[in-house]
């Protein structure tokens, strides 16, 4: 009678019964997630054990084409560093059983120090094994840097709609000046050595800084043209566009001599060394970082609403 009495106990009632209902509803939401974790690793585990290992195939105990892929952008950070390809290359050139290797690459290019540390290893490694011949086998993309690392196989064969070459080097930025000028912003750059703000895209471009920059691509440039020179050797026909950075299509590249022949992976290794046993030597993420990055963030996001994080809802 006395709670009757009290006007507002409905209203403390009703918080009440909300206030158990919505602990209720986390309690629930906990035990989900601890379910769905245990369920996750449960399939960890089980892609750990039942994951394809490319080195542990059976494949590696019989003659066999060793393969490696590049893929992207070729930079000491991405999966096509120099130090990724150069292990794999190593192995495949050592197994006892590899007969050749193809290297399969599709890359728009990259750091010109990694690619020439490739190009020097795959000649250290063909000198070193000179019965197993290293093709390469251009996909969508071979270009600048990748085309780079493509000039120093024995051949190289491509789609005719494969595009090919880039042979240059490019230095690229902005300048920011007439915008910071625009919107009333000064530009304060000290400096102890003359050139220590080269290019700096908040201040004018100085022309001696632009000659010095030249200077460095050119002598870039004709490295890049002098391995490409060593690897084509006389197959390479040599006109005013060759060095140029163009790009062409497979069928332009053949007559210019940047490719041998038109053919992918499969075709390679049936046609030209005439081998259909193929194992991948490409170094690759670990299984746990292959299989984080396709269900991380999607788990990320599911255990996010179950927690209620989501926009609008009550945590």
């Amino acid at each position: 009678m006395a709670e009757l009495q009290n006007p507002g106990w409905e209203q403390k009632t009703v918080e009440k019964l909300l206030f158990e209902s919505l602990k209720e509803q986390r309690r629930k939401r906990r035990w989900g997630i601890f379910f769905k974790l245990l369920f996750l690793a449960y399939l960890l585990l089980l892609l750990i054990l039942i994951w394809p290992t490319n080195n542990l195939s059976a494949d590696k105990q019989k003659e066999h084409i060793g393969l490696v892929d590049i893929r992207g952008e070729i930079d000491d950070t991405k999966s096509a560093s120099a130090d990724n390809i150069i292990s794999a290359l190593q192995k495949a050139f050592k197994d006892k059983n590899t007969k050749a290797i193809i290297l399969r690459i599709n890359s728009p290019g990259g750091s010109p120090v990694q690619a020439s540390n490739v190009y020097n290893e795959i000649r250290y490694q063909r000198n070193k094994y000179p019965n197993i011949k290293l093709y390469v086998v251009c996909s969508d993309l071979c270009a600048s840097a990748a085309y780079y690392i493509a000039s120093a196989g024995d051949q190289i064969y491509a789609n005719p709609s494969s595009l090919v070459g880039s042979i240059g080097v490019l230095m690229d930025g902005f300048g920011f000046v007439e915008g910071m000028q625009k919107i009333g912003v000064e530009r304060r750059l000290l400096t102890a050595g003359q050139y220590k703000g080269f290019l700096d895209p908040f201040s004018p471009i100085k022309p001696v800084e632009q000659q010095d920059a030249q200077v460095l691509l050119d002598t870039v440039h004709q490295q890049f043209i002098k391995d490409v020179e060593q690897g084509r050797g006389k197959r390479l026909k040599i006109t005013p566009d060759t060095f140029s950075g163009l790009v062409w299509t497979g069928t332009q590249a053949l007559p210019l001599g940047l490719i041998d022949g038109f053919g992918d992976a499969r075709s390679v290794a049936r046609d030209v060394i005439k081998n259909k046993t193929i194992v991948d030597y490409t170094v690759k993420p670990s299984i746990l970082d292959q299989v984080t990055n396709r269900l991380g963030a999607a788990f990320a996001g599911q255990i996010a609403g179950e927690l209620g994080l989501r926009k609008g809802e009550l945590h």
